[in-house]
């Protein structure tokens, strides 16, 4: 539970902690070559963002360490969403009901290991948004927030299941990550391969800084406004049947989730009517992948009894 509601401390100190992420982002993504960590360092220290002792171990990190330009190690990942988390936090408040909190982090867990991601770097988190939009997202990383209303909207603990693993899913396939525009990486990479013969100066680091704000961004639009394309939706909802079965959870459970939301959304509202696909057309896919596996099967009573307690106040 500490590490769950330490998400809440992101929002008092995203601001301030922006441009930090940001430059030791562009020091990570950099360290495939040894100059150009050096030259990231160099922008960290000048700028007075990071101490000589940690440039210093960013630029031993560079020499151990070659990376590519395209593969984002976990770390990074992690470090991307938390700065993503941040930004959803100042939008919406957290729910603050540990027990609630608990269970659905309890549950999530228990789905994630089921996952074909079953860990990242900083582990899945799983937090309660206090909102009355029906709605879920995943950034970057695995961390999962789920508002009040969709938790509402879920009658029982399979519903809710098929809500978490369809986030899950999204976190599988590194969906957030692709929804940065690739220009913005360019820039910041471009400037770095110009300016290896001497010291950034400060509309550089200006540059780089904002380069990778744009980057969350990207992000966090696509969460909260725009939303996934259809592949990604489809690849998220099988992978969402696949993390059931194999914890024992009815995938039918996501079909009745989204003929749910089919007649409650409001077409023209800026939940997940805005940030997903029509929930039919999913429907009829998801169909056709289950259609061998039985919809009426009972779930246990005694996880219903759980649902119905931990949730009860929602």
């Amino acid at each position: 539970m500490n590490r769950l509601f330490s998400l809440l401390s992101w929002s008092t100190r995203a601001g301030q902690g922006l441009a930090i992420t940001m430059l030791g982002l562009v020091v990570v993504w950099a360290s495939g070559c040894a100059t150009i960590t050096d030259i990231g360092a160099t922008v960290g220290e000048n700028a007075g963002v990071i101490r000589p002792e940690e440039a210093e171990s960013l630029r031993r990190a560079g020499v151990a360490v070659g990376r590519t330009f395209e593969d984002i190690t976990p770390e990074q990942e992690y470090y991307i969403g938390r700065t993503v988390g941040a930004t959803i936090l100042s939008a919406y408040r957290p729910y603050n009901h540990p027990a609630a909190n608990e269970y659905v982090n309890l549950l999530g867990q228990a789905l994630a290991l089921a996952s074909d991601k079953p860990e990242t770097f900083g582990g899945y988190r799983f937090l309660i948004l206090d909102s009355d939009e029906i709605n879920a997202f995943a950034a970057p990383g695995g961390f999962i927030f789920v508002t009040r209303g969709m938790l509402r909207l879920c009658r029982t603990e399979d519903e809710l299941a098929a809500v978490l693993a369809h986030e899950i899913g999204h976190v599988q396939h590194a969906h957030g990550l692709s929804a940065i525009r690739s220009s913005r990486l360019v820039t910041a990479f471009t400037v770095l391969a110009i300016e290896t013969t001497r010291t950034l100066g400060s509309d550089e680091v200006r540059e780089l800084t904002t380069a990778f704000e744009g980057s969350v961004s990207d992000i966090t639009h696509t969460l909260m406004t725009s939303g996934y394309s259809r592949r990604a939706e489809r690849e998220a909802d099988q992978a969402a049947v696949t993390i059931m079965q194999r914890v024992g959870y009815n995938p039918h459970a996501l079909v009745r989730m989204l003929e749910e939301m089919d007649q409650r959304l409001d077409p023209q509202g800026l939940d997940f009517a805005a940030t997903h696909p029509p929930p039919r057309n999913r429907i009829r896919e998801i169909q056709r992948w289950i259609r061998d596996v039985p919809a009426a099967t009972p779930s246990p009573a005694s996880r219903q009894q759980r649902f119905e307690s931990a949730l009860r106040e929602i």
